[in-house]
Parts: structure tokens; C-alpha cells; sequence
């Protein structure tokens, strides 16, 4: 990578959580980064001559222009692009609302690549740079209420593997993180909209303490979000990064538990769910 200016990286999903973690760790490294939301009131305490606050729905084609545009005038470059702006929809899908599903995957799937193919041409400009997908162990492991999240991670984790021969020509890297538990608000946020299906008109309806416990199993063996930062970063920023980054809780045991026959696992996870 031909650099002649200081380290330049630009965040999605700064608000709180993993997106918030990573602009304090980059600002702890002394990179000029740009951070983002959809909004900037939320990214408290990140002004300063190091940081540039910036306004980024990824669903939105104009807003990503708008924001990487401002990003290359401020910085000259974009050396690391960190897409990390998502959320997981809980639900079961013989009844996930399709308009849910839908933005569930603009959001996780189609946005990332949005930010993609603003940013690669600036990086092939400047000789190079490295894509950090911020990913799940999720992908490779479908659980009951969990199918569209799961779904949706993998494909940008199937979208990364295509992409990454396709710009390593350019010089530039692609680093997918296979995230386990990190210790955020995530669980939480995943919550939200189950209370359609305590509801009676819900095959599921009795079913919604199952729900919860697939909201919240992000919290089993949860690694600090800094810690997780610091290691996604020190990853990022090798001279030759890894394609996988396996980190934080459930992020090894999970692809041995993937492994299982399919009718294995489903009675597995069936049982563990409630589902018999």
C-alpha cells in the first residue's frame, strides 16, 4: 500500500457497541478516523482534529456517497474501511415480517457492499487497503428464531470470500470477523419487536421465553467490547491480514457444533429451544 499521509480509517455503526469500541481504539492508535451513524448526535465524545464526525445511513445510496466523498476531502484516502453498522431481527420464519426480513438484509447484506463500491475505487487510487467485514459465527450456525440474522451474515460472509480475490490484484485486503459474544448492547437491541409474538395469534406464542433466550445469547462468554477492538485493529493493520478473524465468545465451538448432520442438530436445537 503506497501511503504518504497518516493511517485513515472510516467506521459505519459508531453509535454504540462494536462500531463504538473500534473508533475509541483507533483514536487510542492515533488514526485519523472517521466516524459514523445515522446519528451523529449519538457519537458523544469524538470531536476533536483526529476525528471526523459523519452522518452514514448504509441503506442510503446518497448518504454513503455524501460521506465518503467528505471522508476523502478531509483525510485524502480511506486506508481501512471498517463495515460494521448492522442488527439482528429475532423471529421464527414460518412468521417473520417480510418487510422486517427485507431490512434485515439491506442493512447487513446489501448496505456493507454499498460501502464497498464507494470506497474500493479510492483505495485502488492509492495503491491499496484493507475491508474489515465485521461478521458472525452466526453464519455458520442457524438457529430456531434466529434465521434471518444468520442468514443475512452469511451472505457477506460468502460475499467477502468472492470479493476478496477480486480486489487483491489492487493491493487491497478483506478481513471477515467471525465475532462470537461481545459484551454490547446487542442483546437488547435484538429484543425489540418480539412482543408480536407473545401475542395468541402466534403459532409461537408459547414459544416467547425461547425467543428472549435467542435475543440474548450474544451475552454467553461475551468478550469485551475494547478487548474485541483491540484485536480486530491489530488484525487490520498487518502487513499481510488474515482472511478469518475468529474472536470473542463461542467463536471456536460453534463451527465444531455446525459440523453436526442437519437432523442431528435440528432435534439438538429443537430440545434446547423448546421445540418438541
Amino acid at each position: 500500500m503506497k501511503r504518504d499521509r497518516e493511517r485513515v480509517v472510516l467506521i459505519t455503526g459508531c453509535s454504540s457497541g462494536i462500531g463504538r469500541a473500534m473508533a475509541e481504539e483507533c483514536r487510542r492508535r492515533g488514526f485519523r478516523t472517521v466516524v459514523t451513524a445515522r446519528d451523529p448526535a449519538a457519537l458523544t465524545g469524538f470531536a476533536g482534529d483526529r476525528s471526523l464526525i459523519l452522518p452514514l445511513d448504509v441503506t442510503d445510496g446518497v448518504s454513503i456517497d455524501r460521506a465518503v466523498a467528505d471522508a476523502i476531502e478531509w483525510a485524502g484516502g480511506i486506508d481501512i474501511l471498517v463495515n460494521n453498522a448492522g442488527y439482528a431481527l429475532v423471529g421464527p420464519v414460518a412468521e417473520v415480517p417480510l418487510d422486517g426480513l427485507r431490512r434485515q438484509l439491506e442493512t447487513n447484506v446489501v448496505g456493507a457492499v454499498a460501502v464497498v463500491q464507494a470506497v474500493v475505487p479510492h483505495m485502488i487510487s492509492a495503491g491499496g487497503g484493507c475491508i474489515v467485514n465485521i461478521g458472525s459465527v452466526s453464519s455458520l450456525l442457524a438457529t430456531p428464531f434466529g434465521g434471518a440474522y444468520s442468514a443475512s451474515k452469511a451472505a457477506l460472509h460468502l460475499l467477502s470470500d468472492a470479493l476478496r480475490p477480486e480486489v487483491a490484484p489492487f493491493g487491497i485486503h478483506v478481513v471477515v470477523v467471525r465475532a462470537g459474544g461481545v459484551a454490547t448492547n446487542f442483546p437488547e437491541a435484538a429484543g425489540k419487536g418480539l412482543e408480536r409474538y407473545r401475542d395468541p395469534s402466534s403459532i409461537y406464542h408459547d414459544k416467547f421465553g425461547a425467543m428472549e433466550e435467542r435475543a440474548a445469547m450474544s451475552k454467553n462468554l461475551a468478550m469485551p467490547a475494547a478487548d474485541f477492538a483491540r484485536r480486530t485493529m491489530d488484525a487490520a493493520t498487518r502487513r499481510n491480514p488474515p482472511a478469518i478473524l475468529k474472536i470473542a465468545g463461542g467463536s471456536r465451538i460453534v463451527p465444531v457444533v455446525a459440523m453436526l448432520p442437519k437432523k442431528l442438530l435440528a432435534s439438538v436445537l429443537g430440545r434446547k429451544f423448546g421445540l418438541r
